[in-house]
């Protein structure tokens, strides 16, 4: 593959490197250190979009009752179609889930009768193509990585290993947290990101941020992630300081744009 060089003078696969170096430091993290889970995973997906050229990402996580919940996603439009998987108990990143294997699809337009709800509401999203790896160690499943393309054609297979080595890594250090304190903080941090006082919460401020600054969904949730990070905060207690009034919106999305 050739090497191409940007006006700046640094070759692309220079910068894809860097990015994937950065990752995987930022994944290792999670081994040693206490960590914000829904920063991390969120990390993941932005990183598979930046990293695979694929038009969005999607993760799927179980909680510590062994329920499946949406827990990172790169745009509305895949958080929504992960939704809608959960609700119709049909498609690709359930079936991976289930199996523990790889699971894909080149050409969605071609897999109607496999998965019948899931096809249309993946085209009409702008999604006709996606290839899901399993949150895997050994025996054990704890959700899906998921790679949604708007081209109906096959993410590469270099790229789908690529993939499958950051939701691994991610996995270990996931199972590593739970098994040192099954009973203790992270256990119910984990558990509070996949619930009322986590994920949802992280969406009820993305409304609020969306509202009251007349931006989209998405912007609204980039700026909320930039605003944590610039200020050493965990995303849900930012959106929760958010939803109750204690951070002032516009001062969230200033933040994120001067950034």
């Amino acid at each position: 593959m050739s090497e191409h060089t940007s006006a700046g003078g640094v070759s692309a696969t220079a910068t894809r490197e860097q990015t994937l170096a950065e990752t995987f430091v930022t994944l290792a993290d999670t081994l040693v250190d206490d960590y914000d889970v829904v920063d991390l995973l969120d990390r993941l997906v932005c990183a598979c979009v930046a990293l695979l050229g694929v038009t969005a990402a999607g993760l799927l996580l179980e909680d510590q009752k062994g329920h499946l919940t949406v827990m990172a996603s790169s745009s509305e439009e895949s958080r929504l179609l992960e939704v809608f998987q959960l609700q119709n108990d049909e498609g690709p990143c359930l079936d991976c889930v289930r199996t523990g294997t790889t699971v894909t699809s080149g050409d969605l337009a071609g897999d109607r009768d496999r998965w019948p709800r899931f096809v249309p509401a993946a085209r009409v999203a702008g999604f006709h193509s996606v290839a899901a790896a399993p949150m895997r160690l050994r025996a054990q499943t704890i959700g899906a990585l998921n790679l949604f393309h708007g081209r109906p054609e096959p993410v590469p297979l270099a790229d789908q290993r690529l993939a499958q080595a950051l939701a691994d890594v991610a996995t270990i250090g996931i199972l590593q947290q739970r098994s040192a304190h099954r009973s203790a903080m992270l256990a119910e941090q984990l558990q509070a990101a996949l619930d009322s006082r986590g994920r949802v919460v992280i969406e009820q401020a993305k409304g609020v941020l969306a509202e009251r600054n007349r931006v989209g969904i998405d912007e609204a949730f980039a700026a909320l992630r930039q605003h944590a990070r610039n200020h050493n905060l965990k995303l849900t207690a930012l959106a929760l300081a958010v939803i109750r009034g204690d951070v002032d919106p516009a001062a969230v999305l200033a933040v994120s744009a001067s950034t």
